[in-house]
């Protein structure tokens, strides 16, 4: 055999051994993350039953008791004042008209007029044709 066949050959074993262990690296790697998974799948069984455990004993529980709610019914008393006006920024008139109207009774009559409006106090239309 000559060099180059021998080369050859231990080319090809070594790249058979790379490829083989790469291979089984892979296999060992899946390996671990399938035991992760089985592992955190049977945890997950394990508190689902902890919890379906719990749940049927408070179902148990809760059928057992007897509704005994009480309702205590204290009367409120509130004392409402009410309010009388009094004369601060208001006119006299003014004023009375709250009072009456706060004791439901009907006002006077409408309002009088002070007296003559004085000329030159009134709209701006009729001011603009002076």
């Amino acid at each position: 055999m000559t060099f180059k066949v021998k080369l050859l050959i231990v080319g090809v074993v070594l790249g058979a051994v790379a490829l083989g262990s790469w291979t089984a690296r892979g296999w060992f790697e899946d390996a671990k993350r399938l035991a992760v998974v089985e592992d955190r799948q049977e945890l997950a069984e394990q508190i689902r039953g902890d919890i379906s455990g719990i749940a049927k004993s408070v179902e148990t529980r809760l059928g057992e008791l007897r509704a005994n709610e009480r309702v205590i019914d204290r009367g409120i008393i509130r004392e409402i004042q009410k309010p009388i006006y009094q004369r601060v920024c208001a006119e006299p008139d003014v004023v009375r008209m709250l009072n009456a109207a706060l004791r439901g009774e009907s006002v006077a009559g409408p309002a009088e007029p002070a007296g003559e409006v004085p000329a030159g106090t009134g709209t701006a239309p009729e001011r603009a044709g002076r």
